[in-house]
Protein backbone atom coordinates (compact mmCIF):
# COMPACT_ATOMS: atom_id res chain seq x y z
CA UNK A 1 0.00 0.00 0.00
CA UNK A 2 1.61 3.05 -0.94
CA UNK A 3 1.86 6.09 1.53
CA UNK A 4 0.56 9.28 0.39
CA UNK A 5 2.31 12.46 1.58
CA UNK A 6 0.34 15.87 1.44
CA UNK A 7 2.81 18.98 0.13
CA UNK A 8 2.04 22.45 2.11
CA UNK A 9 -0.02 24.90 0.18
CA UNK A 10 2.16 27.16 -1.53
CA UNK A 11 -0.05 30.42 0.15
CA UNK A 12 -0.37 28.88 3.86
CA UNK A 13 1.95 30.39 5.82
CA UNK A 14 4.98 28.49 7.56
CA UNK A 15 5.06 27.70 11.51
CA UNK A 16 8.03 30.41 11.75
CA UNK A 17 5.81 32.76 9.83
CA UNK A 18 3.09 32.24 12.39
CA UNK A 19 5.10 32.80 15.67
CA UNK A 20 6.27 35.59 14.10
CA UNK A 21 2.41 36.90 13.90
CA UNK A 22 1.51 36.22 17.47
CA UNK A 23 4.38 38.14 18.50
CA UNK A 24 3.53 41.56 16.17
CA UNK A 25 0.18 41.06 17.76
CA UNK A 26 1.18 41.25 21.48
CA UNK A 27 0.26 44.13 23.66
CA UNK A 28 2.90 46.13 23.84
CA UNK A 29 3.31 47.00 27.81
CA UNK A 30 3.06 50.88 28.84
CA UNK A 31 4.15 52.62 31.74
CA UNK A 32 2.32 54.97 34.53
CA UNK A 33 3.76 57.71 32.97
CA UNK A 34 3.41 56.84 28.90
CA UNK A 35 -0.33 55.78 30.35
CA UNK A 36 -0.76 59.33 31.91
CA UNK A 37 1.14 61.09 28.78
CA UNK A 38 -1.36 59.68 25.92
CA UNK A 39 -4.87 60.24 27.80
CA UNK A 40 -3.37 63.92 28.97
CA UNK A 41 -2.82 65.10 25.11
CA UNK A 42 -6.33 64.11 24.08
CA UNK A 43 -7.34 66.95 26.12
CA UNK A 44 -6.34 69.63 23.62
CA UNK A 45 -8.08 72.28 26.20
CA UNK A 46 -5.64 70.79 28.66
CA UNK A 47 -2.84 71.43 26.58
CA UNK A 48 -3.98 74.74 25.93
CA UNK A 49 -3.67 75.93 29.55
CA UNK A 50 -0.44 74.30 30.73
CA UNK A 51 0.77 76.55 27.52
CA UNK A 52 -0.50 79.18 28.98
CA UNK A 53 0.29 78.77 32.50
CA UNK A 54 3.76 78.10 31.26
CA UNK A 55 3.98 81.29 29.36
CA UNK A 56 2.71 83.21 32.61
CA UNK A 57 5.51 81.56 34.68
CA UNK A 58 8.38 82.57 32.08
CA UNK A 59 7.00 85.83 32.33
CA UNK A 60 6.89 86.38 35.88
CA UNK A 61 10.47 84.62 36.39
CA UNK A 62 11.84 87.34 33.78
CA UNK A 63 10.18 89.97 34.78
CA UNK A 64 13.08 92.30 36.29
CA UNK A 65 14.78 91.31 33.04
CA UNK A 66 11.66 92.85 30.93
CA UNK A 67 11.57 95.74 33.03
CA UNK A 68 15.28 96.53 32.23
CA UNK A 69 13.62 97.16 28.73
CA UNK A 70 11.07 99.40 29.30
CA UNK A 71 10.53 101.01 33.00
CA UNK A 72 10.67 99.94 36.76
CA UNK A 73 7.17 98.92 38.21
CA UNK A 74 7.02 101.67 40.47
CA UNK A 75 8.51 104.22 38.36
CA UNK A 76 6.30 107.36 37.77
CA UNK A 77 5.79 109.13 34.55
CA UNK A 78 3.98 111.92 35.13
CA UNK A 79 4.38 113.30 31.36
CA UNK A 80 1.99 110.19 30.26
CA UNK A 81 -0.69 111.98 32.28
CA UNK A 82 -3.06 114.95 30.48
CA UNK A 83 -3.46 118.50 32.41
CA UNK A 84 -6.26 117.07 33.92
CA UNK A 85 -4.06 114.02 35.56
CA UNK A 86 -6.27 111.07 34.09
CA UNK A 87 -3.98 108.35 32.80
CA UNK A 88 -3.23 107.33 28.96
CA UNK A 89 -3.90 104.35 26.99
CA UNK A 90 -1.70 101.84 25.20
CA UNK A 91 1.04 103.85 23.24
CA UNK A 92 4.57 103.27 21.86
CA UNK A 93 6.85 102.42 24.88
CA UNK A 94 3.48 101.83 27.11
CA UNK A 95 1.90 99.06 25.34
CA UNK A 96 -1.18 98.30 28.55
CA UNK A 97 -1.11 102.66 28.94
CA UNK A 98 -0.34 103.80 32.64
CA UNK A 99 -2.47 103.58 36.00
CA UNK A 100 -3.33 106.96 37.78
CA UNK A 101 0.24 107.36 39.46
CA UNK A 102 1.57 107.35 35.41
CA UNK A 103 3.23 104.25 36.29
CA UNK A 104 3.82 101.16 33.42
CA UNK A 105 0.76 99.09 33.86
CA UNK A 106 2.56 96.00 31.39
CA UNK A 107 5.15 96.20 33.64
CA UNK A 108 2.85 96.16 36.90
CA UNK A 109 0.70 93.34 35.46
CA UNK A 110 3.77 90.93 34.52
CA UNK A 111 4.81 92.17 38.31
CA UNK A 112 1.42 90.97 39.58
CA UNK A 113 1.72 87.59 37.83
CA UNK A 114 5.01 87.23 40.11
CA UNK A 115 3.09 88.21 43.26
CA UNK A 116 -0.07 85.99 42.42
CA UNK A 117 2.05 82.54 41.85
CA UNK A 118 4.21 83.41 44.29
CA UNK A 119 1.33 83.31 46.88
CA UNK A 120 -0.62 80.54 44.94
CA UNK A 121 2.55 78.07 45.10
CA UNK A 122 3.85 78.81 48.17
CA UNK A 123 0.30 78.81 50.41
CA UNK A 124 -0.94 75.71 47.94
CA UNK A 125 2.32 73.91 48.91
CA UNK A 126 2.08 74.43 52.88
CA UNK A 127 -1.59 73.38 52.64
CA UNK A 128 -0.92 70.12 50.95
CA UNK A 129 1.80 69.48 53.34
CA UNK A 130 -0.41 70.11 56.56
CA UNK A 131 -4.06 68.62 54.50
CA UNK A 132 -2.06 65.24 53.40
CA UNK A 133 -0.06 64.48 57.35
CA UNK A 134 -3.60 65.07 58.75
CA UNK A 135 -5.66 63.18 56.34
CA UNK A 136 -3.46 60.30 56.36
CA UNK A 137 -2.97 59.99 60.07
CA UNK A 138 -7.58 60.62 60.05
CA UNK A 139 -7.71 57.71 58.05
CA UNK A 140 -5.24 55.48 58.52
CA UNK A 141 -5.19 55.54 62.81
CA UNK A 142 -8.83 56.35 63.19
CA UNK A 143 -10.32 56.21 66.65
CA UNK A 144 -9.72 59.35 68.58
CA UNK A 145 -7.06 60.56 66.55
CA UNK A 146 -9.66 60.46 63.60
CA UNK A 147 -12.33 62.17 65.68
CA UNK A 148 -9.80 65.00 66.46
CA UNK A 149 -8.58 65.92 63.32
CA UNK A 150 -12.20 65.64 61.85
CA UNK A 151 -13.60 67.46 64.27
CA UNK A 152 -10.78 70.12 63.58
CA UNK A 153 -11.83 70.00 59.91
CA UNK A 154 -15.74 70.83 60.88
CA UNK A 155 -14.13 74.23 62.57
CA UNK A 156 -11.99 75.50 60.40
CA UNK A 157 -14.97 74.71 57.03
CA UNK A 158 -17.34 76.42 59.71
CA UNK A 159 -15.36 79.45 60.09
CA UNK A 160 -16.35 82.90 57.88
CA UNK A 161 -12.99 82.53 55.89
CA UNK A 162 -12.95 86.05 54.24
CA UNK A 163 -13.60 87.96 57.41
CA UNK A 164 -11.12 85.91 59.23
CA UNK A 165 -8.59 86.35 56.43
CA UNK A 166 -9.70 90.31 56.57
CA UNK A 167 -8.87 90.75 60.19
CA UNK A 168 -5.75 88.29 60.32
CA UNK A 169 -4.44 90.19 57.73
CA UNK A 170 -5.27 93.84 58.94
CA UNK A 171 -4.07 92.75 62.32
CA UNK A 172 -0.83 91.46 61.24
CA UNK A 173 -0.07 93.73 58.14
CA UNK A 174 -1.00 97.14 59.80
CA UNK A 175 1.06 96.74 62.58
CA UNK A 176 4.87 97.11 62.04
CA UNK A 177 6.58 94.10 63.38
CA UNK A 178 3.83 91.94 62.74
CA UNK A 179 2.28 89.05 64.85
CA UNK A 180 3.78 86.59 66.89
CA UNK A 181 6.35 88.75 68.30
CA UNK A 182 7.81 90.01 65.05
CA UNK A 183 7.56 86.21 63.81
CA UNK A 184 5.23 86.75 61.08
CA UNK A 185 6.06 89.95 59.07
CA UNK A 186 3.45 91.70 56.94
CA UNK A 187 4.15 90.85 53.33
CA UNK A 188 3.40 87.85 50.91
CA UNK A 189 4.40 85.46 53.31
CA UNK A 190 1.42 87.11 56.27
CA UNK A 191 -1.08 86.71 53.11
CA UNK A 192 0.32 82.64 52.08
CA UNK A 193 0.09 81.80 55.81
CA UNK A 194 -3.53 82.78 56.26
CA UNK A 195 -4.49 81.50 52.44
CA UNK A 196 -3.02 77.97 53.77
CA UNK A 197 -4.69 78.36 57.35
CA UNK A 198 -7.88 78.02 55.63
CA UNK A 199 -7.35 76.05 52.87
CA UNK A 200 -5.83 72.52 53.93
CA UNK A 201 -8.87 71.21 55.62
CA UNK A 202 -10.56 70.65 52.16
CA UNK A 203 -7.71 68.60 51.08
CA UNK A 204 -7.29 66.30 54.37
CA UNK A 205 -11.23 65.16 53.57
CA UNK A 206 -10.23 64.26 50.67
CA UNK A 207 -7.00 62.15 51.78
CA UNK A 208 -8.54 61.02 54.94
CA UNK A 209 -11.61 59.18 52.76
CA UNK A 210 -9.08 57.75 50.12
CA UNK A 211 -6.75 56.62 53.50
CA UNK A 212 -10.03 55.05 54.79
CA UNK A 213 -10.98 52.65 51.57
CA UNK A 214 -7.21 51.96 50.98
CA UNK A 215 -5.89 50.74 54.60
CA UNK A 216 -8.82 47.68 54.79
CA UNK A 217 -6.99 46.45 51.23
CA UNK A 218 -5.42 43.37 50.84
CA UNK A 219 -2.24 44.75 49.69
CA UNK A 220 -1.56 46.11 53.36
CA UNK A 221 -2.76 43.10 54.81
CA UNK A 222 0.06 41.72 52.76
CA UNK A 223 2.84 44.30 53.81
CA UNK A 224 1.34 43.83 57.39
CA UNK A 225 2.03 40.22 57.19
CA UNK A 226 5.82 40.77 56.02
CA UNK A 227 6.53 42.72 58.71
CA UNK A 228 6.02 46.17 57.97
CA UNK A 229 5.54 49.11 60.17
CA UNK A 230 2.74 51.88 60.62
CA UNK A 231 5.34 54.00 58.89
CA UNK A 232 6.55 52.10 56.37
CA UNK A 233 3.23 51.53 55.30
CA UNK A 234 1.87 55.02 55.10
CA UNK A 235 5.04 56.00 53.20
CA UNK A 236 5.10 52.96 50.62
CA UNK A 237 1.97 51.39 50.45
CA UNK A 238 -0.56 54.05 51.05
CA UNK A 239 1.21 57.68 49.83
CA UNK A 240 1.57 56.80 46.67
CA UNK A 241 -2.00 55.40 45.74
CA UNK A 242 -3.13 58.45 46.99
CA UNK A 243 -1.07 60.81 44.68
CA UNK A 244 -2.75 60.72 42.23
CA UNK A 245 -6.17 62.86 43.92
CA UNK A 246 -3.54 65.07 45.66
CA UNK A 247 -1.92 65.94 42.04
CA UNK A 248 -5.27 66.98 41.17
CA UNK A 249 -6.84 68.85 43.98
CA UNK A 250 -3.72 71.07 44.59
CA UNK A 251 -3.95 71.75 40.61
CA UNK A 252 -7.54 73.05 41.49
CA UNK A 253 -6.84 74.66 44.48
CA UNK A 254 -4.50 76.82 42.69
CA UNK A 255 -6.66 78.96 40.92
CA UNK A 256 -8.97 79.85 44.09
CA UNK A 257 -5.80 80.64 45.55
CA UNK A 258 -4.85 82.94 43.16
CA UNK A 259 -7.97 84.47 43.43
CA UNK A 260 -7.84 84.28 47.07
CA UNK A 261 -5.30 86.91 47.33
CA UNK A 262 -6.96 89.24 44.48
CA UNK A 263 -9.67 89.30 46.87
CA UNK A 264 -7.73 90.57 50.13
CA UNK A 265 -5.74 92.81 47.47
CA UNK A 266 -8.96 94.20 46.33
CA UNK A 267 -9.88 95.00 49.74
CA UNK A 268 -6.53 97.02 50.60
CA UNK A 269 -5.31 94.38 53.09
CA UNK A 270 -3.63 92.16 50.85
CA UNK A 271 -0.05 92.88 49.62
CA UNK A 272 2.23 95.89 50.72
CA UNK A 273 0.81 98.73 48.60
CA UNK A 274 4.59 99.04 46.73
CA UNK A 275 3.74 95.17 45.15
CA UNK A 276 2.09 94.97 42.32
CA UNK A 277 -0.84 92.45 42.49
CA UNK A 278 -4.10 91.70 39.90
CA UNK A 279 -6.44 92.55 42.96
CA UNK A 280 -5.18 95.53 44.06
CA UNK A 281 -4.79 96.90 40.32
CA UNK A 282 -8.63 96.46 39.70
CA UNK A 283 -9.19 97.82 43.46
CA UNK A 284 -7.66 101.08 41.61
CA UNK A 285 -9.18 100.61 38.59
CA UNK A 286 -12.75 100.76 40.20
CA UNK A 287 -13.54 104.78 40.10
CA UNK A 288 -11.47 105.74 37.18
CA UNK A 289 -12.47 102.64 34.40
CA UNK A 290 -15.29 104.99 32.46
CA UNK A 291 -12.32 107.06 31.16
CA UNK A 292 -8.96 104.47 31.53
CA UNK A 293 -11.11 100.91 30.42
CA UNK A 294 -7.16 99.79 29.87
CA UNK A 295 -6.53 99.71 33.75
CA UNK A 296 -9.15 97.26 34.89
CA UNK A 297 -8.99 95.40 31.24
CA UNK A 298 -5.31 93.98 31.37
CA UNK A 299 -5.31 92.66 34.95
CA UNK A 300 -8.76 91.18 34.92
CA UNK A 301 -7.64 89.56 31.66
CA UNK A 302 -4.45 87.90 32.82
CA UNK A 303 -6.37 87.32 36.21
CA UNK A 304 -9.22 85.20 34.50
CA UNK A 305 -7.00 83.45 32.30
CA UNK A 306 -4.16 82.43 34.26
CA UNK A 307 -7.24 81.05 36.93
CA UNK A 308 -9.07 79.33 33.69
CA UNK A 309 -6.03 77.56 32.56
CA UNK A 310 -4.83 75.94 36.05
CA UNK A 311 -8.70 74.87 35.88
CA UNK A 312 -7.95 73.35 32.74
CA UNK A 313 -5.43 71.64 33.41
CA UNK A 314 -6.83 70.30 36.48
CA UNK A 315 -9.89 69.12 34.62
CA UNK A 316 -6.74 67.42 32.78
CA UNK A 317 -4.78 65.49 34.88
CA UNK A 318 -7.99 64.10 37.02
CA UNK A 319 -9.28 62.80 33.57
CA UNK A 320 -5.90 61.08 32.86
CA UNK A 321 -4.88 60.08 36.16
CA UNK A 322 -8.50 58.20 36.57
CA UNK A 323 -7.32 54.63 35.97
CA UNK A 324 -11.30 54.16 34.74
CA UNK A 325 -10.50 56.28 31.59
CA UNK A 326 -10.14 54.79 28.66
CA UNK A 327 -6.89 55.07 26.53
Amino acid sequence: MAQVTSEPDAGAPTPSEEISVEVSQQVIGRSPWELFWRRFRKDRFALVGMVFVAIIIVLALTAPLIATRFHGPNDVHLDRLDSFGIPTGPQHGFWFGVDTAGRDLMIRVIYGARTSLFIAFFATGMATLIGVTLGMLAGFYRGKMDTLISRTIDVVLSLPVLLLALGLVSACGLAKDGCLGGLIKPGLLLVSYVIALFSWPYIARIVRGQVLSLREKEFIEAARSMGSNNRRIMFREVLPNVAAPIIVYTTLIIPNNILFEAALSFLGVGVPQETPSWGRQLSEAGGIFTVAWWMMLFPGLFLFLTTLAFNLVGDGLRDALDPRTGG
